[in-house]
């Protein structure tokens, strides 16, 4: 009995390994200088007192108490008033003494009588003092505000980040390697 030749393949697959280390990365990021400087606000106030002036030199002078310097001066007015008049009467009564000359009476007894009378005094009800004759005046306070608004000072120097990095690696092996075996098998003739 013949056998049948025969042809045996025997293969084996190749078989790939793969080794990876992995890709390392680091960040780190340092804070920023910063400086931060607030100069205070400038104010200035500026105030006028406020001045009250009360005047009772009319309310004195109504209840009589007034000042020597303002009798002085009233006296004196006065005084000069009274000797242009008592002046003016003279040379008035000159006059008419002149014209007896001309037959114009006698004019003695009218000068004794009007000299000797006295002006009849009016009676009024006033009051002490006058009313009004207190003056007040008031000028208020006067505030003057000034300000000045400083802006902040700010100084800042960013920092550049820390970067680390380590790249990953990939090696590729042969895990296994692919045969291939060929045997031929009764090739007997």
């Amino acid at each position: 009995m013949r056998l049948m030749p025969q042809i045996r393949i025997e293969s084996t697959i190749g078989q790939i390994g793969m080794r990876t280390i992995p890709a390392r990365q680091s960040i780190e990021q340092p804070r920023a200088v910063l400086e931060i400087q607030q100069p205070p606000a400038v104010m200035q106030i500026e105030r006028t007192p406020g001045k009250l002036t009360i005047d009772q030199t009319k309310a004195w002078e109504d209840m009589n108490l007034k000042s020597t310097p303002r009798l002085v001066e009233e006296f004196a007015q006065d005084g000069r008033s009274q000797l242009l008049e008592g002046i003016a009467r003279r040379a008035e009564e000159g006059d008419e003494l002149m014209r007896i000359e001309l037959g114009g009476g006698n004019p003695i007894p009218h000068i004794a009588k009007r000299n000797f009378e006295k002006p009849q005094v009016s009676l009024n009800i006033t009051f002490i003092p006058s009313p009004f004759s207190v003056k007040v005046n008031y000028e208020p306070d006067v505030l003057h505000i000034q300000w000045k608004q400083n802006k902040p000072i700010i100084h800042a120097e960013p920092q550049e980040p820390v970067i680390e990095n380590e790249p990953g690696k990939v090696d590729i092996y042969m895990e296994r390697e692919p045969s291939l075996k060929i045997d031929f098998v009764n090739l007997e003739a």
